[in-house]
């Protein structure tokens, strides 16, 4: 039995549901979910489908092929189609901040995250026993201003090695480079607190207890070549007072970082996200 997602991009026009659909159907197969979408600014139109096809194998390159002549010509269709029950290849990068590792690793080991995780790379050796704790390789590539493009020569070659589809910066504190990003263009997923660009620098947490804010938040984003403000995934807040102290600040952060981090790899994983003009689609 063939099972795939397939995410579809076009300008819109009328009957493509329609057509899309009964494509589905003329070829034995069954829908399991459909959601779409119209940027009327734009004129934009997104659709999201899961469907399966339970009377005989239709792989994935005659699915193409038939799809490209029915529907995607016709309506000048841009789409992406996946196997649903692949598992992508999601590395990890971190410094010296665990939480987000933890979180991220205790929801892989108890099947919470449809991923293969090959491998953890850091740029300090701190977090290697939490690889040993979970059975997972650990790449030390030390980074400076002098080894830069040596060290994302190393880290595309390890990469490339272990077949990766996206990374995911569990606080890693390194600017990535235009030419990583060109290799996982949309495949690398951020988080970082909301206080940017207002509360910069290493202690934001302090920064704003000193203004005596009322809300912090955490954003996901993809990996962009201007700095934090790629394309958004996922956001959450939750609200302080001036009862909390610093301490408090920087927990209800972590949580924060925690949850928007791994619903923003959820959602990625699960094919939910489609980007466009440097904004995001996001499907329930």
């Amino acid at each position: 039995m063939s099972k795939f997602i397939l995410n579809i991009h076009c300008p819109d026009q009328k009957g493509i549901i329609a057509t899309v659909t009964n494509f589905i159907h003329l070829n034995a197969g069954n829908i399991l979910y459909i959601d779409q979408y119209v940027d009327r600014e734009n004129k934009l139109f997104f659709m999201r489908l899961e469907c399966e096809f339970v009377n005989g194998d239709f792989p994935e390159a005659q699915f193409r092929k038939t799809f490209d002549k029915a529907v995607a010509e016709q309506f000048s269709l841009t789409y992406e189609l996946y196997n649903l029950e692949d598992r992508p290849r999601m590395a990890l990068f971190v410094s010296k901040y665990d939480h987000c590792l933890y979180d991220i690793l205790a929801r892989y080991q108890s099947n919470e995250l449809a991923v293969e995780i090959p491998f953890i790379l850091s740029n300090h050796e701190d977090l290697s026993e939490i690889a040993k704790r979970f059975d997972l390789p650990y790449y030390h590539v030390p980074v400076t201003k002098e080894t830069k493009a040596e060290a994302e020569e190393k880290q595309l070659e390890i990469l490339e090695k272990h077949n990766v589809e996206c990374i995911v910066l569990a606080r890693y504190m390194q600017i990535i480079s235009p030419k990583l990003i060109e290799h996982f263009p949309n495949k690398i997923i951020n988080i970082h607190h909301s206080f940017l660009p207002a509360f910069p620098g290493a202690k934001p947490y302090h920064s704003a207890y000193e203004r005596g804010v009322k809300i912090i938040g955490a954003t996901s984003h993809y990996v962009t070549e201007e700095l934090d403000a790629g394309p958004i995934i996922e956001q959450n807040i939750t609200q302080v007072s001036h009862l909390h102290s610093i301490q408090d600040f920087i927990a209800k952060g972590r949580d924060l970082e925690r949850m928007v981090l791994s619903k923003a790899i959820q959602l990625h994983i699960n094919r939910k996200v489609m980007v466009y003009q440097n904004k995001t689609v996001v499907f329930s």
